[in-house]
């Protein structure tokens, strides 16, 4: 299975629609930043599954603020983290996900990509896919139970 992982799209829905064209993506998930770029997922894609949760920029959003589910055997704890004070620490926001038993952990909210492990946990921050120079998404593979995550960068 092939998970395009996102966030911090803010507006940018052409940015968005391209990647998921290029990417092919099996399942789509959002990090939040921003709904209508969701929405517009969403109309273009309508057979693609695409999961998403409330940002801070999401004003009156019926996303949840964190979702957890499982995909392919894999328990999943996503959120946007500006509840979580990201920007500062992911101490928190690390022992949540550990409370849950995440096999991975996906939040946004800082515009940087970042991937790391934590004991079994995977830990991954797409970055923004609308704005800055490093315009960043990930990719998930799960195949027979193993997951590899990429850090991948939008060039047009």
């Amino acid at each position: 299975m092939k998970i395009l992982v996102m966030s911090d799209s803010h507006k940018t829905a052409d940015t968005v629609l391209e990647v998921v064209s290029f990417e092919k993506p099996d399942y789509i998930l959002h990090l939040g930043d921003h709904e209508y770029d969701c929405n517009a997922t969403r109309a273009e894609f309508p057979d693609i599954p695409l999961r998403t949760v409330r940002g801070n920029c999401d004003g009156f959003s019926k996303a949840l603020d964190i979702d957890e589910f499982v995909l392919e055997n894999k328990r999943f704890v996503m959120t946007h983290g500006h509840l979580f004070g990201v920007k500062l620490s992911t101490s928190r926001i690390i022992s949540f996900a550990e409370s849950k038993e995440a096999d991975i952990l996906l939040y946004g909210h800082t515009h940087n990509a970042h991937i790391d492990t934590w004991q079994k946990m995977q830990i991954l921050n797409p970055g923004s896919i609308g704005y800055g120079f490093n315009r960043t998404y990930a990719i998930i593979e799960i195949n027979n139970g193993t997951m590899a995550c990429e850090i991948r960068r939008h060039l047009s």
